[in-house]
């Protein structure tokens, strides 16, 4: 198996204020330690070990805290979405690939249970979905519940299948749980991803709707995980339940701050 992570970590984060005024969003700290420090921990003790990292804003001022990443520059991170910036990558996606957000933060358990997932699964993809998920959104009025990754969960010949996942996908009370930004790839998964990119800019361009999206351009990973879901391509999701967070506003950094110290 391969034990590749992508980090997408080009974008600013606007919402955070100053705190993203002179770098970027994961170089942002919670708990005395920058958002992607946390990441490349609890996946280095999972065992993936090899990193790229998408950078934009800012890019210069990323800081791996002792691991050894590559690079990849998306020059136009002002202008697109993070569908667009993880493709920047996809030379990197031969074999498989892990897959994260930059701008959350979780357990070294939760990424083992990923990667023990990955060993054994049949899935084009795996994501990782919180049951718990409306725990985080309590009190969460700068990032209320329309933005929530809901996914929507049946089950398949092989076991329990996502169907569809996204912001304003699936409704509340047809969530199993919100998709966290962390997933796995196949082989076969990450080929298809290639395939829809491939097919969308050959089709319409960047500036062509896609999936929700106004544009390609503007697309969410979630998209191209819908397009893959309805051509068929088996998504499977990773249950888990709490031990995660998304920094996208000053109110989930202080909440963060409170309960991120807890997980260790």
């Amino acid at each position: 198996m391969n034990a590749r992570v992508i980090i997408v970590a080009a974008g600013r984060g606007r919402r955070l204020g100053a705190s993203t005024a002179e770098i970027p969003k994961c170089m942002v700290k919670v708990a005395g330690r920058p958002i992607l420090h946390w990441q490349l921990d609890a996946l280095h003790a999972a065992g993936v070990t090899e990193v790229v990292i998408v950078r934009g804003y800012r890019g210069d001022c990323i800081d791996a805290g002792g691991h050894r990443p590559q690079f990849v520059d998306n020059n136009e991170w002002a202008s697109n979405n993070i569908l667009a910036s993880l493709m920047c990558a996809e030379g990197s996606m031969e074999g498989g690939f892990f897959f994260s957000y930059s701008d959350i933060v979780y357990s070294p358990e939760v990424a083992r249970r990923l990667v023990s997932a990955a060993t054994t699964s049949r899935a084009d993809a795996l994501l990782v979905v919180d049951r718990r998920w409306q725990d985080a959104y309590v009190g969460r009025t700068e990032h209320p519940l329309p933005e929530a990754e809901l996914a929507a969960v049946t089950t398949g010949r092989h076991g329990a299948v996502v169907k569809r996942v996204g912001k304003q996908a699936v409704p509340a009370g047809d969530a199993a749980g919100e998709f966290i930004g962390l997933a796995r790839f196949a082989p076969a998964g990450a080929t298809a991803l290639r395939q829809v990119w491939g097919h969308a800019l050959r089709e319409g361009g960047l500036d062509q709707p896609f999936g929700r999206a106004a544009t390609l351009r503007n697309a969410y990973l979630s998209d191209a995980l819908n397009t893959m879901a309805d051509a068929g391509a088996p998504l499977e999701p990773v249950f888990i339940d709490g031990q995660w967070r998304e920094i996208d506003t000053g109110q989930d950094l202080a909440s963060a701050e409170i309960v991120v110290p807890t997980w260790t």
